[in-house]
């Protein structure tokens, strides 16, 4: 019988969750590789697992039906260490959403980790110890107005993970959110080809580069760890900076502040050490922060 811990990571077939996954074996865990549908990619996790000295198995449920989550929930048995990264984002217009999107990206985002985190709780519990890491996004504190839904259970399930923290903590228990920013993976790669797209996105970043996987994973895998013991309740931002940069962007819709001209919807950057309410006092016309 192997002394590894178990860890599930959820949507590791790919990306930033492959990433997870093969760093967390690489520390010594005994991986469970989830998939929603494409087996033969997170075969592919579990083989590079494998030729690394690593341990795998995978398992194949759909988070988007709850149903499936719950055979997920008993599939994975007992666990030491619990990675929740699937998630599901569609783009839309807040008035054109379909409330089919909305249930598919709630179950995904966070009824599933709800659901995964009441099964894994009591055996951590009888251990005495335990690792809970959401993987949430930048879009919690930059929400794209186009993925309402999204942002939304992203933050859902971090208040989800602040109030969990308080009530597992005495159990020896942590539990933490990790968000990335703007990480080059096969979900973006489309968009971020576009030149004129990426030079945008660049620039809101203030390290000036995209993040890869390993950056995501290097986190987890401290949260995950004997020295991460007293991290708990926490969103830590794998971004670049990218959460904080702009959170004093304002757009103004007037021609004149003081003696010059500004063109109406003109983003202006503030620096560091301006306030932005008081900024907004000296412009005549509305004005809106975000």
């Amino acid at each position: 019988m192997s002394n590894r811990k178990r860890v599930l990571v959820t949507g590791s077939s790919r990306g930033i969750g492959r990433a997870i996954a093969i760093r967390l074996a690489k520390d010594g865990y005994e991986v469970i590789v989830h998939c929603a549908g494409n087996t033969e990619k997170a075969e592919e996790t579990k083989r590079i697992i494998e030729e690394n000295g690593g341990k795998a198995e995978v398992i194949k449920a759909n988070l988007c039906d709850t149903a499936e989550t719950a055979l997920l929930a008993e599939k994975m048995g007992d666990i030491d260490v619990l990675v929740l990264n699937a998630s599901l984002q569609y783009r839309n217009h807040w008035e054109e959403i379909p409330l089919s999107e909305v249930y598919e990206q709630l179950n995904c985002n966070f009824v599933s980790s709800l659901m995964l985190i009441q099964a894994a709780v009591p055996n951590m519990k009888k251990k005495g110890c335990g690792r809970i890491v959401t993987v949430g996004s930048v879009q919690e504190a930059k929400p794209h107005p186009d993925m309402l839904i999204y942002s939304a259970s992203k933050a859902a399930q971090t208040n989800m993970v602040k109030s969990l923290s308080l009530q597992l903590a005495p159990f020896g228990i942590t539990v933490n959110n990790m968000a990335p920013g703007v990480i080059y993976t096969d979900r973006n790669v489309e968009a971020l080809s576009d030149p004129e797209y990426a030079k945008k996105v660049t620039a809101s970043i203030p390290v000036g580069f995209y993040g890869t996987p390993d950056d995501c994973a290097g986190t987890v895998s401290l949260l995950c760890s004997d020295e991460g013991r007293y991290i708990t309740g926490q969103s830590i931002y794998v971004d670049g900076g990218k959460s904080v940069f702009g959170a004093k962007r304002i757009y103004i819709k007037e021609r004149q502040y003081r003696n010059y001209n500004i063109p109406n919807h003109y983003d202006m950057f503030l620096s560091n050490s301006e306030d932005p309410l008081l900024f907004s006092k000296n412009i005549k016309g509305a004005c809106y922060r975000v």
